[in-house]
């Protein structure tokens, strides 16, 4: 395989990548509503950490581990950005 063949496979999982982002955001939108309606507060350390957990134990490549919780660490930071953004739309 050459490198134009696996940038084309990188582009493609891009795609799947950024679609499934746009459908996260979306369900942030919602808890964002949530939040505002109930008075609780953007950042829930727990959960976040739960969450990071989760995906660092689902991760089947050790070798990936430290980046794919990275990454996640950086949705949620942006999550939460957009959740305060949102926030103060209101």
């Amino acid at each position: 395989m050459d490198l134009n063949e696996i940038r084309q496979q990188i582009d493609s999982v891009d795609n799947e990548i950024v679609a499934l982002l746009e459908e996260r955001m979306k369900l942030v939108t919602r808890v964002s509503a949530y939040k505002q309606r109930t008075g609780k507060a953007i950042y829930d350390p727990e959960r976040e950490q739960a969450l990071l957990d989760k995906v660092g134990a689902s991760v089947l490549n050790p070798e990936y581990k430290e980046a794919i919780v990275a990454s996640f660490a950086d949705i949620m930071k942006h999550s939460r950005t957009y959740q305060a953004s949102k926030l103060e739309e209101k």
